[in-house]
Formats: structure tokens, sequence, C-alpha cells
């Protein structure tokens, strides 16, 4: 039976009270972030880098457009607006969001409200039926009832968050989204950081393509001289055929360079979201060289990776994990007041005998479940210190990856100056035998040897060009690109929940 007396709330009122003032303590440890080893400098950074005045150099958002380079500018702005992968990490960004939002709404009493209508006849012949007598033979008759019942109920549910389970669930919520944030992150600078690749890897190869046709048209005008000395009774056949092939093999050159090319332009188009065949790149040399990219210090590194900042939220997602499990320790209470009307009729249905009200409060624990909330827990502290050592890798990964493109930078830069030294003897060379053949003194291998070595070290040297912006942009996004690990706060002021009473 519904109990419809409104003076049995005021204990059901004190236990909803003392449950809420009690709702202030959080089981499970405080989070804090796992300490690394951080190195004090990089070994490799340029001893003779000052800062520019007023930081001209410093990584910001658009990093790219430290290269000064307007059609790259171009192309990297397309990535936001149509880059699909990156769609695909914006929506999985939106799902954490709403899933924070949808832990969130556990801090708050569920409500229910409906109508019901039900018109009910009884068995005459049911058990303990009330009889009514014969006035004509004065035997008892049983009696066939027919009632209505009007009902509009207003039902509440509410767990008070005595444990902190509901906030350590909204806590590891928002930890994933901020985690999920930074993932977007490492995939908009992986994009614009491929892209930046793909591009100057395009421009070295149209700088390569360039020397063989310029080569090309050297062999041609070198061949013309080789036949002419040949009808002139000059020079042998020999030298013809060496000659074409010289030619031949230039052109077979250029035309793999080409091949190549079209790879990287076709993958600038996905990257920008449009069809392959309806983009085309033009054609432009290699005369760009890397910028001065300050590393920074170390410990910066921590905030700027994109990808470390995911890690330390994975681990705050972890942490809180531990306190969700070690809750299902403690008694789980609900409250469910209801409230409503009830009547056999219209008429009275919505006035105030009608009105009925109760409190009521349950409390469960789990007494015994053969060791599967211990189970539980250790899993979560498993799960834990994976995401630690993940976390640490990954540091340790970060430091390599700048290392390793401070050096290839450092190290392609000598090279650079070097292979500028190797081309001119090269050409030097060529020039020499050249003389020496048309003036008789040697044959036209000599000058074949001297065209090889002239355009393998001329191709080299456009090479090593390409790789110093590669890596330079390499170095970038290792060193996080213009992210920084603040930005991901965004996340907990819009997903801020309230706090309960006592904490």
């Amino acid at each position: 039976m519904i109990d419809r007396s409104f003076r049995k709330l005021a204990p059901g009122g004190a236990l909803f009270a003392a449950l809420i003032i009690v709702s202030g303590c959080a089981v499970g440890p405080r989070y804090s972030r796992a300490p690394v080893p951080v190195p004090p400098d990089y070994k490799e950074t340029p001893q003779n880098w000052k800062p520019a005045q007023p930081s001209d150099q410093a990584l910001r958002g658009k990093w790219w457009e430290i290269y000064q380079d307007p059609q790259l500018n171009a192309l990297e702005e397309k990535i936001d607006i149509s880059n699909q992968s990156l769609k695909a990490a914006q929506a999985q960004f939106a799902q954490a969001r709403a899933t924070v939002r949808y832990n969130r709404a556990d801090y708050y009493p569920t409500i229910t409200a409906g109508v019901s209508a039900t018109r009910e006849r009884y068995s005459a012949n049911r058990p303990l039926n009330s009889l009514t007598l014969n006035p004509i033979t004065g035997k008892s008759l049983p009696q066939a009832e027919t009632e209505n019942d009007l009902i509009i109920p207003i039902d509440m549910s509410y767990e008070p968050d005595v444990w902190g389970r509901v906030r350590r669930t909204v806590e590891a919520a928002r930890a994933d989204a901020q985690a999920t944030l930074a993932d977007l992150e490492s995939v908009r600078l992986s994009v614009h950081a491929e892209l930046a690749v793909d591009y100057f890897q395009a421009r070295e190869l149209d700088a390569e393509a360039q020397l063989l046709d310029d080569t090309v048209s050297s062999y041609v005008k070198q061949l013309e001289l080789t036949d002419n000395r040949y009808k002139g009774g000059v020079a042998s056949q020999v030298d013809v055929a060496q000659a074409q092939t010289q030619l031949e093999t230039a052109r077979a050159q250029a035309i793999d360079v080409r091949e190549q090319r079209t790879q990287f332009e076709h993958a600038i188009a996905v990257l920008i979201g449009e069809p392959a065949p309806t983009f085309s790149l033009p054609v432009a040399g290699l005369n760009a060289t890397p910028p001065v990219t300050p590393p920074g210090l170390p410990s910066e590194l921590l905030e700027r990776r994109p990808d470390i900042a995911a890690n330390e939220r994975q681990m705050a997602s972890a942490n809180a994990g531990i306190g969700i499990a070690k809750a299902a320790y403690f008694p789980l209470f609900n409250l469910g007041p209801s409230a409503g009307f009830e009547s056999t009729t219209i008429v009275n249905w919505l006035s105030s005998p009608s009105a009925f009200a109760l409190v009521g409060a349950s409390a469960v624990v789990t007494a015994f479940d053969a060791g599967r909330r211990r189970a539980a827990n250790d899993q979560a502290r498993a799960f834990y210190d994976q995401a630690v050592a993940n976390y640490r890798q990954n540091v340790l990964t970060a430091y390599q990856e700048v290392e390793d493109n401070l050096a290839a930078l450092r190290l392609l830069e000598d090279e650079s100056n070097t292979e500028t030294r190797a081309v001119a003897a090269a050409e030097h060379s060529l020039a020499l035998s050249n003389n020496r053949y048309k003036g008789g003194v040697t044959t036209y291998l000599e000058v074949i040897t001297a065209q090889a070595t002239a355009l393998a070290d001329e191709r080299t040297a456009v090479q090593i060009s390409g790789r110093r912006m590669v890596d330079s942009v390499l170095l970038i996004k290792a060193l996080g690109g213009g992210f920084d690990a603040a930005s991901l706060s965004a996340v907990k002021m819009e997903s801020r929940a309230p706090v309960p009473s006592g904490q």
C-alpha cells in the first residue's frame, strides 16, 4: 500500500540531507604526474644560436609560415578545412566531450513523470472477496467489483555520490576528453608536417628534374659535337655511341624523377581533401634553406608535444579508474521519493485529497563476490601502471627524435658545404676533360667519366638540400609545432561539474 501521509516525509528528508552532507569524500589516490628524467639541455643544441627579437623564430600555431613560402602556406590552410583524417579526429573529440556531459548527469537526480488510467473488474470468486446478503433467501452471495484507478506519478531516483564514484567517473571522462583533444592536435600536427614534407620533397624533385633537363640539353650539344667529329674523321663511332648512351640515360633519369614527383603531388591532393586527378602542383625549384628553429629547454617538451600531453591525460584517467574500483567496496545509497495524484474519477483527480507522496531510501553493499572487486581494483592499478610506462617511454622517444633531427640538420649542413665543393671540383674536371678531348689528347671515355661524376655530385647536392628541408620539418614536428598543453584546460572549463556539499 502507498503511504499517502505527508507527515511521513520528515525522516526521509533528514536522511536525504545527511547523505548530501557526507558526499564530500572521494576514495582513491589523488592524481599527480609521474616523474620522468629530464636532461638539462639538448646535446645537439646549436652553440651559436641566439633568440631573435622579438622572437620571430618562435614556433606558433601556423608554424609552417616560418618557411616564408606562399604556396606552402596556401596548401597548409586547406588542411583544417578539408582533411578527412582531421575531421575524423574532430568527431572523436566531440564524442569524448559528449561522454563527459553524459557522466556529469549522474550528479543530479533522474525524474520521471507519466499518467496511467485503468478500469478493472475483479472476479466475484476471487479469494477473500467481500460477500453480500440475498434479501430473498438470506444467503451470502459473492460480489463482483469494478474499479477505476487514475494515477499521475512523479518519481525521482537519486544516488548520492557519497564515496566519489560519480566524481571519479567524471574525472576519468574529462581526462579522456582532454587526451582525445591532444590526439586531435597530434593528428593536426602530423598531417600539416606530412604536407610540408611532401611539398619539399616535390620541390627537391623539381630541382632534380630541372638539373637533368639542363644536362640533357648539354648532352645533346655534346652528341652533335661528337657526331661532327666522327664525320670529320677525328672521332670514332664508339665515341658517338657513348655520347648517345649518356644522353638517353639522362633522359631516362629525368622521366624517373618526374614519376616520383607525381606520387608526392597525389599525396598532397589527398591531404588537402581533393581528388588526385583534379589537383596539380605547379613546378618550382628548391631555393629555400632551413630556418633556425630554437629547440628550447628539454623540460618544455613535456608541454609542447601533443602526444605526450595525451599520455599524461591517460594517466590521469587511469588514476581516476582506481577510485572508481575502490568505490565498489562501499555501500551504494539510493533515494527514491515519489509524489503525484491518484483517484477513481476524473472529477477529483487533481484535487488536494487525491495527492500522495512518499520518500524511500536504500543502501546496498556487496557481501561476497568471489574476489571480483579485488580483481577490478588490481586491473585498474595495472592499467595505471601501463599508462605511466607509456608516458615515460613516449617522453624518452620525444627526446630522441629532437636529438636525431638536431644532429641531422647539423651534419647535413656540413655535408652540404662539402658537397658544394665537390660539385665545383667535378665541374672543373669536366671542363678540363672536354678541352683535352677537343684537343685530341684523350679519349671520349674520360669525358663520359667526368660527366657522370659531375651529374652525380650535382644531384647529391640537390638531394641534400631537400633532406635538410625535410629534417627541418621533422624537427618542428618533434618539438610539438605550435601546441601548448595549457589549451587542454578548455575541456575542463566546459565540462566543470558542481562540487558536492562538504568538498
